[in-house]
């Protein structure tokens, strides 16, 4: 896979994800106290990871950007390396209990710690490890 299909991809289910968690059928009530930890529109996506109107606008922007960002191999590269880093910081703050709701805007604690680490590696392989090559070749 070309850092540039790393893009699109990222970006195609950055965006589906964003916009599932405003699709009411795939959200389910958030569980115990986090009913009052963060945001409007809050609850489980999918019911493993907890979102909010705000979470879903960052996934619709990644996702955006991700798809701009096929456009070109440096372009792709800086999003990759982006996503690499912002999502690694993510899934830190999600182990601190202070930081894990963004001072209660954005939930990143629960499946989100592990998912976030998870897109955070990937990225940083196509950010830092993969090599180049054109898609005709890929």
């Amino acid at each position: 896979m070309t850092i540039r299909y790393f893009a699109l991809v990222y970006g195609v289910v950055f965006l589906l994800v964003g916009v599932a968690g405003f699709v009411p059928g795939l959200v389910t009530e958030p569980m115990g106290t986090e009913a009052s930890e963060t945001a409007a529109a809050h609850g489980r996506l999918f019911g493993l990871f907890p979102v909010n109107a705000l979470h879903n606008l960052v996934h619709i922007a990644f996702g955006i950007w991700g798809i701009a960002a096929y456009r070109s191999l440096s372009g792709a590269r800086f999003y990759a390396r982006a996503v690499a880093v912002v999502y690694a910081i993510f899934a830190i703050m999600g182990l601190i209990p202070v930081l894990n709701t963004v001072f209660g805007l954005v939930p990143l604690y629960s499946h989100d710690i592990w998912l976030h680490a998870l897109l955070a590696a990937v990225a940083a392989y196509f950010g830092w490890g993969a090599r180049a090559t054109s898609p005709s070749t890929s």
